[in-house]
């Protein structure tokens, strides 16, 4: 029994090594050798400072920038999760049509999106639908002075396609697109 003992302990110890230690560090050497920007966080650094992760939505309710899905955690990561709401909530059915209200001066020609009342499952969501960032084009193009065909042009560079051309919807990140447009507006001048 002595020997049976002695031999469980030694491959504990073995899968320990090799599962808590030499494994991740193998995992951590080919992601910072091949991955680096994405192994950090995907964080972006502008004029030496950082602004933020492109996975992560940040909320921006400046009139001139872009917004991002509501968020039910208030874009906060460490209280990421919805709001497990049913659709016969009436709490749920009290804050879509407050969402909806603010949407009565902007009249999107193809009607609200979805994705402008509704809040992502992670609640930090950093990415909007095409026709969100369009309803809200007109809105940031005159808050910006610039053409609405300049921002539509923006919203197309940062439009991605479906991951592999079949899974999920086509998408904009919002944070890319708003430094984007920070960079137009700067270009434009006075």
């Amino acid at each position: 029994m002595t020997r049976h003992l002695f031999i469980s302990l030694r491959i504990t110890l073995a899968l320990l090594v090799l599962t808590c230690g030499v494994y991740p560090a193998v995992v951590w050497a080919v992601a910072q050798t091949a991955f680096p920007h994405q192994a950090n966080g995907s964080m972006l650094v502008r004029d030496g400072k950082t602004i933020g992760s492109e996975l992560i939505g940040q909320d921006f309710a400046d009139p001139r920038f872009f917004h991002p899905r509501p968020s039910s955690g208030n874009y906060d990561p460490s209280a990421s999760g919805g709001t497990n709401l049913g659709m016969t909530s009436k709490k749920l059915l009290g804050t879509l049509a407050s969402r909806t209200a603010s949407y009565a001066d902007v009249k999107p020609a193809n009607g609200i999106p979805a994705d402008a009342v509704t809040a992502s499952c992670s609640g930090v969501d950093p990415h909007i639908s095409p026709a969100n960032a369009a309803s809200q084009a007109p809105r940031v193009a005159a808050a910006n002075h610039l053409p609405l065909a300049r921002v539509q042009q923006l919203i197309a560079s940062r439009t991605e396609g479906r991951f592999v051309g079949v899974f999920g919807e086509a998408r904009v990140n919002v944070l890319l697109l708003n430094l984007d447009l920070r960079d137009a507006h700067r270009d434009a001048g006075p």
